[in-house]
């Protein structure tokens, strides 16, 4: 009897001197990750500096150059680190030229397609490594034919244009840079008949508005010989696998069978100039195009042709497989080892990238720096925290993509989250998207990082003030590397920037200069969302229980639904199953809120008998799968790869996000065709959402029926 009194006594009096002697508390490790004593924006303008050295386009051996530069970064700070290896499909130009034939007796113009170096430019000796100017996939081609104006190449332009009688069938479509995504511009175009497209910077958008305005290096705008390049892929991924991961020898489509799918674009293209862009429309005659399609003060009158001006297009591209290399950093959790929280930016550029997207990989190995100081003092995280620096992002977020088919059930099992950050500075003003299960997570990181262009308040101030709200979008579209991990296994995620669109996107002036003038003179940006990209990581992978708050999300659901009763308030299609399996949602994610606050609230010494680890870690997992429940393993309609039903991208711009995108896809096909058979195709859409939202309530709930 002595005996085990002893035993309960010696018990206790151990568990409190543990208590006594316990290590530092994982917030106090987050306080410091955010100190000045950690941050530094010198070491964070090296790292981009040394990035941007040179361009490292997507298989380049300066682009293999830059992942080893991450690979020592994130080993030099005790992260242990390794290449993974893909074989893709990439395309470089060969040759191409264009030329414009006017009316005699005005001479033919040939345009030498070539961005120009300044004077002064410390880049200068490197800028014959820049690719020539090109559309990546773009279809080889030799084509001739009148020029037809389309402004910015969408669906509604080309039914403006029918509507004025203008005919673009055998033509050759003039497009402005701009609303929606190039890839778009150029299917559109071949769909309305046009046998080739050139897409141009215009001046009112790209190059302050054209008058006595300045250009880099002078000013932040685009010069008139600067020209976007890009891809014009519409799929994610390898083209030659799709669905499964470009490991060696593994199964791969062919030409033909890539080109049968849709995604790649069957008529050539090629990008221009602001310069070449007002010669060709100088060109063109015809109905003068209405007051919003014209361009800035100074430019000439834009008429839509077609011709009389012939442009004779002629690209010709080669595909190869090459190797490109993810670098993938783990931080294995001490007590969690087997949940995942991940951190993932791009490598590669089109030409330098200060801005796209090597700020984003500065700030990543400025939380690696940090992550490994913390490390230092005795910081182990619960849960593991995976870096990511993916490959190949500017061809089709090809890197991420395969990354993510290769490991997916690995994924679809085990991520708590995925935190992406791409451009991470072009200027002031922050900006985020995010599942809606993380927003307060988000808000709660900025109310605590200082404003880095006002020291007197928070990000999160300067952002309210900025929307006059609280203004956090959705991640639906296909313009990052989240769009894997949403929206094709179902993965809670963020995204963050300070600026937003930036004129020398995609150009040769995206270098560490324009960063260093324009986008971010004393890397104070580069610092601050460092600070809330890091601080959004730490709490999802030290905190005991998994800060989601589904009610966000039931409450979005609401809303998105109330905005479909007015789009079909005069049609035969019942939107009660979604309002009940909403209202499913809402009372499940007040359980589970219940559930946490009761846990939390179970203090002193019944909390060291009473709390049960598993409890919490069922409860954790509960909200990790919830989101997967979104999915559905058929896909959207004609886009099987996005499985998810709440947010995807807009059937006409991969630029663009929508909500329901089957629902809205159907919609927009019911209004079309506007039969019997089309709307019930609407009302099928509907219960199918419906099914997945009930699934993801029962999962949130952990019940079985």
């Amino acid at each position: 009897m002595f005996k085990a009194t002893s035993i309960i006594f010696l018990g206790l009096a151990t568990s409190f001197s543990f208590l006594l002697v316990s290590p530092p508390s994982k917030s106090s490790y987050h306080s410091l990750f955010t100190s000045p004593s950690l941050s530094d924006n010198f070491s964070i303008s090296n790292h981009l500096h040394t990035l941007t050295r040179r361009p490292h386009v997507a298989g380049s051996e300066a682009n293999a150059e830059a992942a080893a530069y991450v690979l020592s970064i994130f080993t030099s700070s005790n992260i242990q680190s390794h290449i993974a290896s893909y074989e893709v499909s990439l395309t470089y130009p060969v040759s191409r030229s264009l030329t414009l034939a006017r009316p005699p007796p005005e001479p033919p113009t040939t345009f030498n397609l070539r961005q120009e170096i300044y004077d002064g430019d410390p880049y200068a000796d490197v800028a014959d490594q820049v690719q020539p100017t090109f559309h990546a996939y773009a279809k080889s081609g030799n084509v001739s034919g009148p020029v037809v104006y389309v402004n910015y190449g969408r669906v509604e332009d080309y039914m403006t244009l029918k509507e004025m009688g203008v005919n673009v069938s055998g033509a050759i479509a003039l497009a402005k840079y701009g609303k929606i995504y190039r890839g778009d511009i150029v299917k559109t175009a071949y769909a309305a008949g046009a046998i080739g497209v050139l897409v141009y910077t215009d001046r009112k958008d790209y190059g302050g508005g054209g008058g006595d305005v300045r250009w880099f290096p002078d000013d932040k705008w685009m010069p008139p010989s600067g020209v976007q390049v890009g891809s014009v892929y519409k799929g994610l991924g390898d083209p030659t696998t799709p669905g499964w991961a470009s490991t060696r020898e593994c199964e791969r489509l062919s030409e033909e069978e890539v080109e049968k799918g849709g995604d790649v674009p069957l008529i050539p293209s090629l990008p221009v100039s602001a310069a070449d862009g007002e010669t060709i429309l100088r060109s063109i005659g015809g109905q003068v195009a209405d007051e919003d399609w014209q361009g800035s003060k100074d430019a000439p009158t834009y008429r839509l042709g077609p011709g009389p001006g012939i442009v004779h297009l002629n690209y010709t591209g080669k595909q190869i497989i090459g190797t490109i290399q993810n670098v993938i950093g783990v931080i294995e959790g001490a007590e969690e080892p087997d949940r995942f929280v991940i951190l993932g930016n791009h490598r590669d550029a089109w030409t330098f990238g200060a801005v796209d997207p090597n700020s984003g990989t500065a700030a990543l190995l400025e939380i690696a720096e940090r992550l490994g100081k913390m490390q230092k003092k005795g910081w182990k995280p619960r849960r593991t925290i995976v870096l990511c620096n993916w490959d190949a992002e500017e061809y089709g977020l090809i890197g991420s993509t395969e990354w993510v088919e290769e490991n997916r059930e690995t994924l679809a099992s085990r991520a708590v989250a995925y935190l992406n950050v791409d451009c991470a500075v072009s200027g002031p003003g922050f900006h985020a998207s995010a599942t809606p299960q993380l927003d307060e997570l988000l808000k709660r990181a900025t109310q605590q990082v200082q404003d880095p262009d006002n020291s007197s308040q928070s990000i999160y101030d300067s952002w309210v003030s900025s929307n006059n709200s609280l203004l956090i979008e959705r991640l639906g579209d296909g313009g990052s590397d989240f769009a894997a991990f949403v929206q094709h296994v179902g993965i809670p995620a963020v995204a963050m920037f300070f600026g937003g669109g930036y004129p020398v996107y995609h150009s040769m002036y995206d270098d560490f200069i324009w960063m260093e003038k324009y986008g971010d003179p004393m890397f104070r940006r580069h610092v601050a969302v460092a600070s809330v990209w890091g601080l959004v990581a730490l709490w999802l992978a030290d905190e005991e229980f998994l800060p989601y708050n589904y009610l966000s999300y039931s409450q979005e659901l609401q809303m998105y639904t109330k905005e479909l009763e007015d789009r079909i308030s005069d049609k035969n299609v019942s939107l009660t199953p979604l309002f009940k399996s909403i209202e499913e949602l809402t009372k499940a994610a007040t359980t589970v809120n219940n559930q946490i606050k009761e846990m939390k609230e179970r203090k002193g010494w019944a909390s060291i008998w009473n709390k049960d680890p598993l409890k919490v870690r069922e409860l954790n997992d509960r909200q990790m799968m919830t989101e997967r429940a979104f999915t559905d393993r058929d896909g959207l309609y004609g886009r099987s790869w996005y499985k998810h039903l709440i947010y995807g991208p807009s059937e006409h711009d991969d630029y663009g996000s929508s909500f329901f995108p089957g629902i809205d896809y159907a919609i927009e096909k019911a209004k079309t065709e506007n039969t019997t058979e089309t709307w019930h195709l609407v009302q099928r859409e509907v219960w199918k959402v419906s099914r997945a939202i009930r699934h993801a309530s029962l999962v949130l709930k952990g019940e079985l029926t």
